[in-house]
């Protein structure tokens, strides 16, 4: 399993998405990645997407300008 990391700062909607389906697509069930964008709409397109797709989300915060979303491929 591997940890990656996604840096969708400055991104609008709806490209975090979009990245995060297209680096979801190289890694492999169990790993992990975590998505970091600026777009507070983030924080529940990702989130649905994962539900739409069988993807796990860990993890959802926001800290100061910055959205961090952790979820696991399933």
């Amino acid at each position: 399993m591997s940890a990656q990391q996604l840096d969708a700062r400055r991104l609008l909607c709806p490209m975090p998405v979009i990245r995060a389906q297209d680096k979801v697509k190289q890694l492999k069930s169990g790993d992990t990645l975590e998505i970091i964008c600026t777009d507070p709409g983030a924080l529940n397109d990702i989130p649905a997407w994962c539900r739409i797709n069988g993807h796990k989300v860990l993890l959802t915060e926001q800290i100061g300008g910055e959205v961090r979303i952790v979820i696991e491929v399933q």
